[in-house]
């Protein structure tokens, strides 16, 4: 490699060269310095070299070429640290922000290594050093590496815990120099010899001046790095210490007891955003952790906030925090239920909080449970009203709780029992099944020692699956009648079972394909009088128009579907259009249009055969692996012909079987608001706009911000689609969505109320899980086939909302 460039006086050719060198130096042990015969040099020392260039940018640029040199795979030499530690107090903010990284590197490469300390005869681990030298940069005058360094301190989890706690106390530990043993002070008294006042030995020897500077185990910076990162006046190095110690909390639980207080603090930050973080950062820290009263108070205080998303955060932290005290749960359940009554909306997360809240903590409910209930020893009680949020909210706390309690349910009154039997059928998902004396246990639960495959629901999904796919020797009555009572099964089976839920309406939605197709494919229907071709033409051309629907759901509706899924859902939806070009060549008259029609599906034909070439081998005897042996036959047949034996291989090609996917799951979503009770009108004036809050979960959903539409259908028949901001939508937990939006609602005047239905759609893209192959972005396929179809699933239920657009007054 030529590097005479790098001695040239501009500043930007030397840039250019120190790139070059990042991006293509050789890996190999050394390069040429240039041209001239000098001696061979390695790449990191040539690069290493302009670490003291007079110009910053320069500098810089070696930094940053060294580090490219690193992520091309090439080990960067332990020298280089004590280099990259000199650029830490250089001028420029880019120099020391590329230096704080490439420090890190080095401290991840060599982390057990030692280093000499300074002015002394200490010795320290590299990955101890490099953290002590980053936290000092927490402190720098830059806010860009201020960042920077709290950021990198996060995944620093191989530092010694005493330097690691240290980041959180101001105090200098024994002014950072290495504390002594009483040995070594008593032999220091005894050597020094000087005069004393007889009491103690050398008491009054002259002391030698201290520079703390110098025999610095860790630099002071790293004393309170992270107390003076959560201070920072920039949110953004707030927003970064706060991830840092999420990340080096959840290694080290003697940490995290050490920084709770300091993360409880944060919640009172004035920026919406590093509160949130905050939160965020202690739930997933939340199992190493017990709240003492004084920290739950500071924590419950927040649920005074103004913002949603805030309050159902710490929601989401409350299930599943660790309590102390039966204070502290009174005390919580009392701030949730002030919360409830602030908030009305909050309604659905808090009974779920306050669930994971009780079954956390059965035992600190226990005594709380007659001032709770309001139960007296000899007097009975008034009945409280069950339409009382506040009132199910406590039920839900106990119920829970009573679970893994069974002296708790001695404590209820006779209007508990009624009342949890209520609840246990309204509310199931938050009132769990509990064996009240008198009264028979009803669990759907399956126990936790058996695994997957030994559970009987599982055992069932497979026997019934098995006993369809040997259907190919029955007659189709007897097929059509075992088809119909599995996707029963199955149905009900994926009711009671939410963990095969997923997998069970999968499978039942491909059978129904199939028993569509076999319908629409009747001997006796199909060999009728002219006449009648028209009623069998309807019969089977909804029965296609269906199948693609459901071949579209089982796409794009499921998450963890497969290649091998893909391939099947594929096929079958190519049985629905020859199935279409059978109907439609019987209804067709003349021989241009159906020549076209034929030309068309076997492009379809050929088009599936290049996007999945590689699983052709999985379909024997599929209908698709029938006309690709009869293709060149078909390619010079006439119109008429191929249709006819198009139909022929559709009756004789088998019925394939779908591999089930280890986890697969149906998008669902609910919409919470509006809730559709109302039976007050929303009026505003016509040709003016009302705006509608939507607040909807959604489970299961892959990127919800490109795909998840609301759709507003009105009584006229009119459909309005609303694409919500990414903004609109929150992630709460894994598989979870969050869409908080509004709808703009207009229309002309009506003479009275009406409802509007509004509902959530899934948009899809026919192309977007075909498997990319080099023929086809070779540009191969004819523009004709249709090769993306565009269009939407209805996943929610629809919800009916009373509007009622009023004239305008003149």
């Amino acid at each position: 490699m030529n590097c005479m460039h790098l001695t040239d006086t501009s500043h930007g050719v030397r840039n250019k060269c120190l790139q070059l060198l990042g991006n293509l130096g050789s890996l190999e042990k050394s390069v040429t310095k240039d041209g001239e015969g000098l001696a061979v040099r390695d790449v990191q020392k040539i690069i290493g070299d302009y670490f003291s260039d007079q110009d910053p940018r320069v500098r810089t640029a070696a930094i940053k070429a060294m580090l490219q040199l690193h992520e091309r795979g090439l080990k960067l030499h332990q020298t280089i640290y004590n280099q990259a530690c000199k650029l830490l107090s250089d001028d420029y903010e880019q120099v020391r922000s590329a230096a704080v990284q490439l420090i890190w590197v080095v401290s991840q490469l060599y982390p057990e290594s030692i280093v000499p300390i300074p002015s002394s005869n200490e010795e320290i681990r590299l990955v101890d050093d490099a953290f002590g030298k980053i936290c000092h940069m927490v402190s720098d005058g830059s806010w860009v590496v201020r960042v920077q360094a709290a950021k990198l301190l996060g995944s620093m989890e191989q530092v010694s815990s005493h330097f690691l706690e240290q980041t959180l106390d101001k105090k200098l530990m024994s002014d950072l120099r290495r504390k002594r043993t009483a040995h070594e002070r008593a032999k220091e008294l005894y050597s020094s010899g000087e005069f004393s006042s007889g009491r103690k030995w050398g008491d009054d020897a002259p002391k030698e001046e201290i520079d703390t500077g110098a025999v610095n185990l860790i630099e002071s910076g790293a004393c309170g790095a992270f107390v003076h990162g959560l201070e920072d006046e920039m949110y953004e190095v707030r927003i970064a210490a706060v991830e840092a110690l999420c990340m080096l909390a959840q290694s080290s639980p003697s940490f995290a007891e050490k920084c709770l207080d300091f993360l409880v603090d944060m919640f009172n930050d004035e920026i919406e955003e590093v509160r949130l973080q905050s939160i965020h950062t202690m739930r997933k820290i939340s199992n190493n952790i017990t709240l003492r009263e004084d920290q739950l108070d500071t924590v419950l205080a927040v649920l005074e906030d103004s913002s949603r998303d805030i309050r159902e955060a710490l929601h989401e932290l409350l299930c599943c925090t660790n309590v102390s005290t039966k204070e502290g749960i009174h005390l919580a359940l009392v701030e949730l239920l002030k919360n409830l009554t602030k908030y009305p909306t909050d309604r659905d997360s808090i009974w779920k909080c306050l669930k994971f809240l009780g079954s956390r903590h059965p035992t600190l409910v226990l005594p709380l449970v007659p001032e709770l209930l309001s139960t007296h020893p000899f007097f009975d009680t008034a009945e409280p009203d069950m339409d009382d949020p506040a009132y199910i909210a406590v039920l839900v706390l106990i119920f829970n709780a009573a679970k893994t309690c069974p002296t708790m349910p001695a404590l209820f009154s006779d209007h508990t029992f009624r009342h949890y039997a209520y609840l246990r059928d309204s509310l199931s998902h938050l009132v769990p099944a509990l064996r009240l004396p008198g009264r028979k246990l009803v669990s759907s639960a399956v126990s936790a020692n058996i695994t997957p495959h030994e559970d009987p629901s599982h055992q069932f999904l497979q026997q019934s699956l098995e006993r369809v796919y040997s259907l190919q020797h029955l007659d189709p009555q007897g097929t059509q009648e075992l088809l119909e009572l599995t996707i029963r099964d199955l149905q009900r089976l994926g009711e009671l079972q939410s963990e095969l839920a997923g997998v069970a309406d999968f499978s039942a939605t491909y059978l129904r394909c199939q028993l569509l197709l076999i319908k629409a494919l009747q001997e006796k229907l199909w060999n009728v009088a002219a006449p009648l071709y028209l009623k069998q033409s309807d019969l089977a051309s909804a029965a296609a128009k269906q199948i693609m629907e459901e071949t579209y759901k089982m796409e794009f509706m499921y998450s963890g579907v497969e290649n091998k899924q893909v391939v099947i859902i594929h096929h079958m939806r190519l049985q629905a259009k020859a199935l279409q070009l059978i109907v439609t060549a019987r209804t067709t008259r003349g021989v241009d249009p159906l020549f076209g029609m034929c030309e068309k599906f076997l492009q379809e034909v050929d088009f599936f055969q290049r996007c999945f070439i590689a699983d052709l081998p999985h379909l024997q005897d599929s209908f698709v692996d029938k006309l690709l042996d009869l293709m060149p036959r078909l390619m010079t047949s006439k119109p008429v012909e191929v249709v006819k034996i198009v139909q022929t291989m559709l009756r004789q090609s088998t019925f394939l079987h779908l591999p089930l996917p280890e986890q697969i799951h149906k998008a669902s979503a609910t919409i919470i608001e509006p809730a559709g009770e109302s039976d007050n009108p929303l009026r505003f004036t016509s040709g003016l706009v009302v705006a509608l809050d939507v607040d909807a979960t959604l489970e299961h959903v892959q990127d919800p911000q490109s795909i998840v539409k609301v759709q507003v259908l009105y009584p006229d028949g009119q459909a309005q689609m609303i694409h919500p901001k990414p903004a609109d939508f929150r992630n709460p937990g894994p598989g979870r969505h969050r869409l908080i939006t509004q709808v703009y609602l207009s229309h002309t005047a009506w003479t009275e109320p009406c409802q509007v239905e509004v509902r959530l759609l899934l948009a899809y893209n026919s192309n977007s899980r075909i498997p990319k192959s080099p023929w086809i972005e070779g540009g191969e396929v004819s523009s004709q086939v249709e090769t993306s179809i565009e269009g939407t699933i209805p996943f929610s239920k629809s919800v009916k909302v009373y509007i009622m657009p009023k004239p305008a007054r003149r």
